[in-house]
Parts: C-alpha cells; sequence; structure tokens
C-alpha cells in the first residue's frame, strides 16, 4: 500500500527520484502511465497485470471502454530505477502532465502518483478537496 506525499525535481535529462518507501513496493522495474487529472500513475508489475485483466474483462465493443484502454495502455512504459533511485520519465508522459522541474509523488493506495508541483497544489487546495466535503461524499458511500 503507498501513502504519503514527497516532493522532487525532474533533472535536466527528464529523470526523477523515486522515494525509497515507494520503490519497495513497485520494484525495480514498474509501468508508469498516463494518469487521470493529468498526472501520472506508475503501478507494480503484479498491480499493472491485475489491472490488465479487470480492462480485458470489459467489454471492447463499448466506446468508451476502447477509447479509456486506448489511452491507458498507449500511454504506458515499463521504466526500471537506477543506482541512484531514478526513473527516467518518457518524454510524451513529461508532455503530457507538464513535468518540467518540481514535483509531488503521492501514495494513492495501490498506485502511485506524479504531479506538477503547480498542478498538485491547486488540485488539493481546491474545495473539492477539502476534508469536510471529501467527509460528506464519504459517508455518501457509507465508508
Amino acid at each position: 500500500m503507498f501513502y504519503g506525499e514527497y516532493q522532487h525535481s525532474v533533472d535536466a535529462k527528464g529523470r526523477v527520484i523515486i522515494p525509497s518507501k515507494f520503490r519497495e513496493g513497485l520494484g525495480e522495474k514498474f509501468i508508469l502511465t498516463k494518469g487521470l487529472d493529468n498526472c501520472l500513475f506508475a503501478y507494480s508489475l503484479e498491480e499493472w497485470s491485475n489491472l490488465e485483466a479487470k480492462l480485458r474483462s470489459l467489454p471492447f465493443t463499448d466506446k468508451d471502454v476502447r477509447a479509456f484502454v486506448r489511452f491507458f495502455f498507449a500511454g504506458a512504459a515499463e521504466v526500471e530505477v537506477d543506482k541512484q533511485g531514478r526513473i527516467l520519465i518518457p518524454q510524451n508522459l513529461r508532455e503530457y502532465a507538464g513535468l518540467e522541474k518540481d514535483v509531488y509523488i503521492i501514495g494513492v493506495s495501490t498506485r502511485v502518483e506524479v504531479w506538477d508541483k503547480s498542478k498538485w497544489e491547486s488540485y488539493s487546495g481546491d474545495e473539492n478537496m477539502s476534508a469536510e466535503s471529501i467527509a460528506e461524499k464519504m459517508a455518501m458511500l457509507g465508508i
């Protein structure tokens, strides 16, 4: 399980340090893909396999399913952690998420997300992310 948030910087070559706490769960190789809300999602190979199986079970005749599967898989890349604990974020993924320098790397249960610093600060500061608003929505879901 992944949790917490960490600030790091993307270097000139497009590399970023993955927090050691997250490297343990992700492994030496993992999948990085386009996520929702203009961030990147990172999955361990095992979790990616589970997700892939779920997506494969969806009806490919559904236009929305095809669009989501294409979005999710076409943007995916297997990345490898180097000896300094860094990964190289492919250019297309850096562009998608707007990653230039400062980033937040956050744990979200079964995945890790990589956010541009200003986008994360804007998103997490949004009134929709207030503790009260989230608590109300969770109560409606019975949590």
